[in-house]
């Protein structure tokens, strides 16, 4: 089983790069295979509609997510959508996402934009086939503490934590429905 998991966010410090390294732990802890695509390590063109965008970069990148069982997406969410960096790097890599079990962790300010994920999460289902886990983590700013001494965000929220254990243990299952579903 083996999980691609992508850091979304730029922001070094952000919400959503907290819930995702407490996904890898647990992930860890289960004896679950992750491969991180932090999106802050690749400097990635904007998609144009061209082959121009298909970069040695891009399609080590799309490549490694066509090797995956499934996926978990952590995203910021700005102005009730998700940040352009993985809607760019979902445009991207295209093709590969192609008949996965896809998870998300999101992180916005408020909790009135706890729909945002569903405009990528339909794209995923309808252009590639994606199966979606059907329960999210969803968490806001009240759900994290920053650490004054490192300036590290961390999660508050027991809840949260509890959800984002609940994903790490049913997305492997619904990747492996997943693969049966295609073959």
């Amino acid at each position: 089983m083996r999980i691609c998991a992508i850091k979304g966010s730029l922001n070094p410090q952000s919400r959503s790069s907290a819930l995702i390294d407490y996904y890898l732990t647990i992930s860890s802890k289960r004896g679950i295979n992750v491969d991180l695509i932090d999106l802050r390590q690749h400097i990635l063109p904007f998609h144009d509609g061209t082959k121009n965008c298909k970069t040695p970069k891009v399609m080590e990148l799309a490549e490694r997510i066509m090797r995956a069982d499934g996926i978990v997406i952590a995203t910021p969410i700005y102005v009730y959508g998700i940040n352009a960096n993985v809607k760019n790097f979902v445009d991207l890599t295209g093709r590969a996402w192609s008949d996965k079990a896809v998870g998300f962790l999101c992180s916005a300010g408020g909790s009135h934009s706890y729909m945002s994920i569903l405009s990528l999460a339909n794209s995923l289902m309808l252009d590639f086939r994606c199966l979606i886990l059907p329960r999210f983590v969803f968490a806001t700013r009240n759900d994290f503490i920053t650490n004054d001494n490192s300036s590290s965000i961390e999660i508050d929220n027991p809840e949260v934590l509890q959800r984002i254990e609940e994903l790490a243990q049913e997305l492997p299952k619904l990747s492996v429905a997943a693969k049966q579903l295609t073959k």
